[in-house]
Formats: C-alpha cells, sequence, structure tokens
C-alpha cells in the first residue's frame, strides 16, 4: 500500500482540487471531492481560534459539503489531482 506524505498530499491540494478515497472510522469507504486552493476557500475571520495540526490528519475544504473535513493519512486509498 502506498504512503501518502502529508506534505506532499497538501502541496497538492493546494495547487488542484482533487477526488480523494478514504476509510472512514467505521469501516467505509468514502470519496470526497476537495481543495486547499485559495480561491475556494471561506474567509478566514481573524478571530477564529487556531489549533495545532494533528500530523496524522490533514483538515480539507469539502466542495461538495462546503466545509472543513479531514482525513487520516493511513486511511487514503486513492488520490485523483486534477478533477
Amino acid at each position: 500500500m502506498k504512503e501518502f506524505i502529508r506534505e506532499e498530499v497538501k502541496a497538492g491540494l493546494q495547487s488542484a482540487i482533487a477526488t480523494v478515497v478514504f476509510e472512514k472510522a467505521d469501516g467505509t469507504l468514502r470519496q470526497m471531492r476537495c481543495t486547499l486552493m485559495a480561491e475556494h476557500l471561506p474567509v478566514r475571520d481573524e478571530k477564529e481560534e487556531t489549533r495545532k495540526p494533528n500530523e496524522e490528519t490533514l483538515a480539507v475544504w469539502d466542495l461538495e459539503v462546503g466545509g472543513w473535513r479531514s482525513f487520516r493519512l493511513d486511511s487514503i486509498k486513492n488520490i485523483v489531482y486534477g478533477e
């Protein structure tokens, strides 16, 4: 199984929209169209609390839901960039 490196996945999502397939905590598979491209992200309120990032997960903007979602890097089954 391919190991996905956080910084590589993050860099890919900062430059493209991607479809990520991952296994949820309950064992089901989920497919998500997501990105970290600045033009798709909501404007950040300066008063918002920022958390220290968990190195085992990655927060992304889910384009279909219109909200922040996250997944564990070790749960990724496939990523297709540029969709």
